[in-house]
């Protein structure tokens, strides 16, 4: 089917991520029944955005392709959406995201230590105190948001339990991380001057974690202990070593992408076990048959993290509809895990789903997630807590969902046990 542009949404209005998610899922079906990936032009913001616009990729293949070409499809200069101003990787450095190899492949040698299955498996005590402080206090409240008592708090004490942050600075860090993702939507011309003020207050937050986590490094280098910042810091890979600066983009990343993951999923988690009581009660039954497929469902449906942007380094033909050099891509990770073509009845909730072959952790290639087998960790020690303890635990009101076309979260749920 060819494109009619009267009938085509516009995935850069922010109007379009503000509409009920029955609209947008409706939007991408029809985006994928076309013959060609359709581009969508992007305003020029001065300073800020650099305009131009991008091809949509919104098939499961289209997506799978781009990810795992990465000699043709860039990460550089950004992957993220909507693109950072050229100067600000000038000024915090460019983080691991961002980045082809060979950098990005020395650095991720080095911080995969960080993700290393002994690290992993050291960490389920931790968890498991952390799951069970949540889960009591859930049960002693009785009611309120799950947002803020429970999602947002299981993945940065574990993020922070890992770099041996205290618990008394995890506030501090936890509110610069709220800051920072407030800058994680499209917006338009008329929200110039809004998109301007969140920037500062994400830039003033970049900095105050760069000065943190840099104080932290050097002290690990003289003093280091057991954690995994003194191993980053004293990290030696064929000779090399992280520098303070590399440090410092690692633990943006970390925390902002390691947060936001787990933390977008816990809360989709709980609205699909609540709308699909069946689903629910199949889980409880056997949770050690079924967690592992409930947790991949749950991303899949959720797909916490939007999408991902990548530049052409040379001309290429996807589905025989040429993409010229330095043109740019958007891989639409929530639309792949829609697709028809791959997922049988794909809008249905099914915690044992086999084969489930998502994209709710990035593509397959160098840049899949370094943090999903500690988000599937995370997830499942949550929801296996809540499922014996609190069989009760609802939503108890609709989602009020984050306005972002790049991270699919929720501001708040409220619940009752």
């Amino acid at each position: 089917m060819r494109a009619d542009a009267a009938t085509l949404p516009d995935l850069t209005d922010l109007a379009f991520w503000a509409a009920p998610e029955s609209a947008r899922l409706a939007a991408f079906a029809h985006l994928r029944s076309l013959d060609r990936p359709v581009f969508f032009a992007e305003p020029r913001v001065p300073l800020l955005r650099p305009g131009g616009g991008f091809h949509a990729l919104v098939r499961h293949a289209d997506v799978l392709e781009a990810s795992r070409l990465t000699a043709v499809f860039s990460s550089e200069p950004a992957a993220v959406s909507p693109e950072p101003p050229p100067w600000l990787p000038m000024v915090f450095g460019r983080p691991l995201v961002n980045m082809d190899d060979p950098r990005h492949a020395r650095l991720r040698r080095i911080v995969s230590r960080a993700f290393a299955p002994r690290r992993l498996e050291a960490l389920d005590v931790e968890i498991a105190e952390i799951v069970d402080e949540i889960v009591t206090r859930l049960e002693r409240r009785g009611s309120g948001d799950f947002v803020a008592d429970a999602a947002r708090e299981l993945p940065i004490h574990v993020i922070c339990s890992m770099l041996g942050i205290p618990r008394e600075r995890r506030g501090f860090v936890l509110s610069r991380i709220d800051v920072m993702t407030e800058y994680s939507g499209v917006r338009g011309e008329m929200h110039r001057l809004a998109t301007a003020r969140l920037l500062l207050g994400n830039l003033r937050a970049i900095v105050d974690l760069r000065r943190f986590v840099v104080g932290l490094g050097r002290q690990r280098r003289r003093d280091p202990g057991d954690d995994i910042l003194s191993a980053l810091v004293t990290a030696d890979v064929d000779g090399e070593r992280l520098s303070l600066r590399e440090l410092g983009s690692f633990f943006d990343l970390l925390l902002v992408a390691g947060n936001e993951t787990v933390r977008n999923a816990a809360s989709h988690g709980l609205v699909l076990l609540s709308e699909h009581p069946g689903e629910r009660e199949r889980l409880a039954a056997d949770p050690d048959a079924l967690m592992g497929t409930a947790i991949e469902e749950i991303v899949r449906m959720c797909s916490p993290i939007v999408q991902f942007r990548r530049t052409l380094t040379r001309d290429h033909e996807l589905r025989g509809h040429p993409l010229p050099a330095g043109s740019k891509v958007v891989l639409f990770y929530g639309s792949a895990n829609r697709d028809e073509a791959v997922f049988d009845a794909p809008d249905t909730f099914d915690v044992g789903r086999r084969p489930n072959p998502h994209v709710g952790f990035g593509g397959p290639g160098a840049h899949l997630c370094l943090g999903a087998h500690l988000a599937r960790r995370e997830l499942g020690a949550l929801f296996r807590a809540v499922l014996a303890r609190l069989p009760h635990l609802r939503t108890a009101g609709p989602a009020v969902p984050l306005l972002s076309s790049f991270d699919h979260g929720i501001v708040a749920l409220p619940y009752t046990v």
